[in-house]
């Protein structure tokens, strides 16, 4: 009979944290929390470093969390130490528990900048922007030291870089690269390109990373071209491409359709066998698909030795609006070939179908169980609508489930709002758990189409409330009520708010709206003003501001302002001519008027239609021209209208001609 052997001695607590948090690492959260009750029943007391791995644990649950919380709380792991209570909050944090995060955070007597970066990136990850923003300043002000991962992770709930680029530069973490390169994304996402620029040339030290940045974001810009020029500097200054900038400047080179620099591209990136990457390749069947052919964007994809499925996505999205072959057959080809479809694939043959076409993809994505994708659900809805076949549209969209489907509700509201259901608009969109800035923009924009001003106000304030970002669209709803109700003073603080916020005060749009609010608030100086501000002018701008100089008296300022607008190379429209014909008519310019009005078919190629006949005979009849003004109307091309009539007959009675002799 064999001798017993010594007895094994008793594991220490440093052996059996380094057990546990093995355990955890593999995310075997079962085996660690196994572990944690040896440890506990042989008498061995927990560390600072035993819970914080387990509540690290992706899959960690809240059945195991709840015991884990208990045993800390119990050990009063909360007070010597940051590590338990950070790992807790962090799991709180994951879990979109935000009052429970809050309460442990609160009770912690020891916090690390790690413990408040904890809380701040979850709160960001969550979109609760303005609760970041509230601890990041508390962070701030606490005395904490702050970290490069602080400011990393609470740029994004910012509204604008610069509320964080003057603190980045005061306390010199603009030497970071994580920083330098956060700060740059940060300007790039909220389209200050400009800005973005004038940084990255001020980087003392830029990697692939700064480089990938701009390259990113001016390939989706209006200026593709620049990310090709910033490419050729990359490789002046030494720093090698990557699978990122390969696959970015080949968008740039698509966008704006650079046929020879995109094959240069492609050579470079054999020359580096970087070609066959799933970025690059995905990369180069787009680009070939849309600026040299399809049949060399599929000779690329023959090329790539395993076909992903964002080739073949790249290659459904080339196809999408040709019926030769339909994106369908390709789909059916991609499933043959064995590579199933992912919600990209069905979103993409989704862009365009014919009717046919869009009822069988509709019968393959439910028999693939991708009926409740959100993504393929609101392209479904979005098709039918576009073939006009809204009960289709209306009775998928209902079936659908709303907290899981935010942007197939948002796709259906706006199909409501398009179609005048306002109320039903408002219903569907005030039910959902899951509203973003697209609901709110909908919905506010809804109320006012329907004349419910105050309520829209009323919704914009409680989104502000929530922490919401706002886009454009809000701003012109609110503008536009403004506009309507003669708000001057809600007006500018809508603009305030828009400069504030850096959320569309480049936009064309946005200022256009800014411009006709002014002008009919007759704050004419403003709306100058604000033209002259704007980077970007088109057509609407300028009209916009001849129609405000007219409504507001200055009718030769309107006129000089319609030939400052032909300089400067835009044609007048039917809109533009009426509105200048509009401030003739208040000015009594009826020479300059009468002299664009008879050539405005010659020399702008624009046909005279029933509302510049109505400016021009209330032009003629309000200076007394009433001979003039019916040579006008016999002139006619088509059946005068009774408003031109009234206008008429208005005039001979103020000038105190009692028979027209207009039939004669």
């Amino acid at each position: 009979m064999p001798r017993p052997g010594p007895p094994s001695p008793p594991l220490s607590a440093s052996l059996f944290n380094s057990l546990i948090a093995s355990r955890a690492r593999a995310d075997r959260v079962a085996d660690a929390v196994a572990l944690l009750a040896r440890m506990l029943a042989a008498g061995v007391a927990p560390t600072a470093f035993t819970f914080a791995p387990i509540l690290s644990a992706p899959s960690l649950d809240a059945r195991y969390a709840a015991q884990l919380h208990a045993r800390v709380l119990k050990g009063g792991m909360l007070h010597g130490e940051p590590y338990t209570a950070t790992a807790l909050l962090g799991f709180f944090g994951r879990s979109g528990r935000f009052d429970d995060a809050l309460k442990v955070f609160a009770e912690t007597a020891v916090r690390s900048v790690v413990t408040w970066n904890c809380l701040i990136a979850s709160l960001v990850r969550f979109g609760r922007a303005h609760d970041a923003v509230f601890w990041f300043r508390e962070l701030v002000t606490s005395g904490d030291e702050l970290s490069d991962v602080s400011l990393v992770a609470v740029l994004p709930a910012f509204g604008s870089p610069e509320q964080v680029h003057g603190l980045v530069k005061k306390i010199g973490m603009d030497s970071f690269a994580a920083v330098a390169n956060s700060l740059l994304n940060s300007y790039c996402s909220c389209s200050s390109l400009h800005m973005a620029e004038k940084l990255f040339d001020e980087f003392i030290v830029r990697d692939v990373v700064s480089w990938n940045t701009m390259i990113s974001s001016f390939a989706r810009s209006c200026v593709p071209e620049r990310a090709f020029e910033i490419f050729l500097d990359m490789q002046r200054h030494g720093v090698f491409p990557s699978e990122t900038t390969f696959s970015s400047v080949l968008y740039a080179c698509t966008s704006m359709n650079g046929h020879e620099h995109g094959k240069s591209i492609h050579a470079k990136a054999i020359k580096q066998s970087l070609n066959t990457s799933v970025f690059v390749s995905t990369a180069l069947v787009d680009f070939y698909a849309n600026c040299v052919g399809r049949s060399d964007a599929h000779k690329v994809f023959q090329e790539v030795p395993e076909n992903s499925t964002s080739c073949w996505n790249a290659l459904i999205s080339a196809h999408s609006d040709s019926d030769d072959p339909t994106s369908l057959v390709i789909l059916r080809d991609m499933l043959r070939s064995g590579i199933q479809p992912n919600e990209v694939s069905f979103s993409s043959s989704l862009k365009d179908p014919s009717l046919l076409d869009l009822r069988q993809i509709h019968s393959l994505v439910t028999r693939l169980g991708h009926g409740d994708n959100d993504y393929v659900s609101s392209a479904i809805i979005s098709s039918y609508a576009s073939h006009g076949i809204l009960s289709d549209a209306l009775a998928y969209g209902v079936s659908l489930d709303p907290d899981s489907c935010s942007i197939s509700m948002n796709v259906l509201a706006g199909i409501y709002n398009r179609s005048h259901m306002y109320q039903e608009t408002k219903e569907l969109l005030l039910h959902q758990k899951n509203s973003d800035t697209v609901s709110w923009s909908i919905l506010i924009t809804a109320c006012a189409r329907n004349g419910d001003y105050v309520e829209a106000f009323g919704f914009f304030k409680q989104m502000r409330i929530l922490g919401h970002r706002f886009d454009k669209y809000i701003f012109v709803s609110l503008l536009t009520i403004c506009t309507k109700n003669n708000s001057l003073d809600l007006g500018k603080l809508i603009h305030g708010l828009i400069i504030k916020t850096n959320s569309g005060s480049s936009d064309t749009y946005v200022n256009n709206m800014l411009l006709d609010m002014y002008a009919k608030c007759g704050r004419i100086e403003d709306c100058l003003k604000v033209f002259e501000e704007m980077e970007d002018r088109n057509l609407i701008s300028w009209t916009a501001v001849i129609s405000g100089l007219g409504l507001n008296g200055f009718a030769h300022k309107a006129l000089a302002w319609f030939e400052a607008m032909e300089k400067d190379g835009f044609r007048p429209d039917k809109v533009a001519i009426l509105a200048v014909l509009s401030a003739c008519r208040h000015g009594r310019l009826v020479q300059q008027g009468m002299k664009i009005f008879k050539n405005m078919r010659a020399d702008y190629s624009v046909k005279a239609e029933m509302e510049h006949y109505i400016c021009v005979v209330d032009m003629l009849c309000k200076c007394g021209q009433l001979k003039e003004a019916e040579v006008v109307i016999r002139d006619m091309p088509f059946r005068p209208s009774t408003v031109i009539w009234r206008t008429f007959l208005q005039g001979c009675k103020t000038y105190g001609i009692m028979e027209a002799q207009v039939f004669s």
